[in-house]
């Protein structure tokens, strides 16, 4: 194994790149249930507002899952000592497995049947996706505690998360196209087998070197009084759930493409041309925040991203000046899908500095359940809006080949088209113009995370890191210290 190029990292290429690949094949996954789902359904012909209602009754249990295995996470003891990779053997088996159960869902069942294949399946991948996605992000934390590695491991990965995101929408735009004709089964079972392979590696690869402290008396009132009094992470996953469950783009792109500018594939040609600067974006952002601080660089992406994104609003006539204002309105979102997840391990060492209680489990386990919440929130806001604006649906299809067969795009009335766009373009500027409001108040600082780390890992005493806070963290600092000693009086 080649050595590290930085003596101060502890992760080798080795499982740093096995971390690379895990994202790559997971959001492959993600991608195909929060890209395509919303769009399956509607070629199928489930009435939008029904299947819609599902979605979200869907996180009932999704909430209860994701704290139940919180606590589990943060109380198992494995033999082999190890915290994150049993997990991840686990969810390397079952998320492929559930994602293809979503996607075959009988053509010719009545509708009643449709809906409860569906309701089934999605609470299985749902829980599968917990397994898969809380330990990947919680393990960082064990194999480094040097925030910048961190910082720029979690950065990189994001490159292969993009890439995984890119391979299964060309996939899935191309293959049920009108001029392909697949159906959305089948790119199902290719993306699964993919992502499998490319997520197996991490579970031998990567190393848990960094086993943080233990607490035995962790209970359910204690994980509640840690979510409510980590105000940080609770302060950027409430922005996070306005910007992203409001991105009904994500799920709408091939039913825009094809009702709007007369061909699905309109959405490979924007989607392709958008992920260029996104990825110059990827590449450049771990060099940017090794300057500036990542919290300045994701607030000012999130202004640009408000103003570009209100350009493509008159844009519906001119599928070229489409296309420009939307590329341009992706470098800014490029950079905030790099930095999005980056800030879950520094509200993880916010949280143990400030209650002692080293609750990663729960801190991404909150992670994965906004994300998740805010992907139904993306389909099931789509499907709503659209059953609202008149959207017909149109039994017997599997693919946009059958929707031009039934020529469809005259089938549906004007008022439904022009929801479709409102959908589309409007929703998602709303859901930022709130979020970029809500994370005006998250306050964590790189360097002050990076103290807060050593003094977590026993590396500094708190008295050695009152000298190395910035100004205004020792504000907050006095504050919380106050609010901490109440809580733990309370408990």
């Amino acid at each position: 194994m080649k050595p590290n190029k930085n003596p101060l990292w502890q992760t080798n290429s080795g499982e740093r790149a096995s971390y690379y690949t895990y994202f790559f094949g997971q959001n492959m996954i993600y991608n195909m249930i929060a890209g395509f789902l919303t769009t399956y359904l509607l070629l199928i012909g489930v009435n939008p507002v029904k299947s819609g209602a599902v979605m979200l009754a869907v996180k009932v249990w999704d909430a209860v899952n994701d704290a139940i295995f919180g606590v589990i996470f943060d109380k198992i003891k494995f033999k082999s000592g190890k915290k994150y990779i049993p997990w991840l053997k686990i969810a390397c088996v079952f998320t492929p497995i559930t994602t293809i159960a979503i996607f075959v869902i009988p053509n010719a069942a009545s509708e009643t049947v449709k809906l409860i294949w569906f309701a089934a399946a999605y609470v299985l991948w749902d829980t599968a996706y917990t397994l898969c996605d809380v330990p990947a992000f919680g393990i960082i934390t064990a194999m480094t505690n040097n925030i910048e590695e961190r910082n720029t491991v979690l950065s990189y990965k994001s490159i292969t998360s993009g890439i995984g995101f890119a391979v299964t929408f060309l996939l899935a735009s191309l293959l049920v196209s009108e001029q392909v004709g697949l159906s959305y089964g089948v790119v199902a079972i290719i993306v699964a087998i993919v992502a499998a392979f490319t997520m197996f590696p991490v579970c031998f690869k990567c190393q848990e070197r960094n086993k943080g402290t233990d607490d035995e008396q962790f209970t359910v009132k204690r994980m509640f009084s840690y979510l409510i009094h980590n105000k940080y992470l609770l302060i950027f996953y409430l922005g996070y759930l306005f910007f992203s469950g409001a991105q009904t783009y994500n799920s709408l792109h091939q039913i825009m493409a094809y009702y709007i500018f007369d061909n699905s594939l309109a959405s490979l040609v924007t989607g392709t041309i958008a992920a260029l600067p996104q990825f110059a974006m990827a590449m450049l952002v771990p060099h940017i925040i090794r300057k500036m601080d990542k919290i300045t660089l994701f607030r000012i992406s999130a202004v640009a991203s408000i103003i570009l994104s209100i350009l493509v609003i008159p844009c519906r006539n001119s599928f070229v000046l489409f296309c420009i204002t939307y590329t341009l309105r992706s470098i800014p979102l490029g950079v905030m899908g790099v930095l999005a997840f980056v800030f879950t391990p520094d509200c993880a060492e916010y949280g143990q500095y400030k209650t002692g209680t080293d609750a990663k489990g729960i801190t991404f386990a909150i992670q994965t359940f906004v994300v998740k919440l805010a992907a139904a929130a993306q389909g099931s806001l789509g499907l709503f809006l659209l059953g609202l604006f008149g959207y017909k649906t149109l039994e017997g299809a599997s693919s946009f080949a059958d929707l031009e067969a039934m020529n469809a795009i005259a089938l549906q009335p004007a008022k439904a088209l022009d929801g479709i766009w409102f959908t589309y373009n409007v929703v998602p500027i709303i859901g930022l113009v709130i979020a970029t409001v809500i994370w005006s108040f998250y306050k964590l600082r790189d360097k002050d995370v990076q103290v807060m780390a050593d003094v977590n890992s026993g590396k500094i005493d708190r008295e050695q890191a009152k000298a190395l806070f910035s100004p205004a963290f020792k504000d907050i600092a006095t504050i919380d210290s106050v609010t901490n000693k109440k809580d733990t009086a309370e408990m």
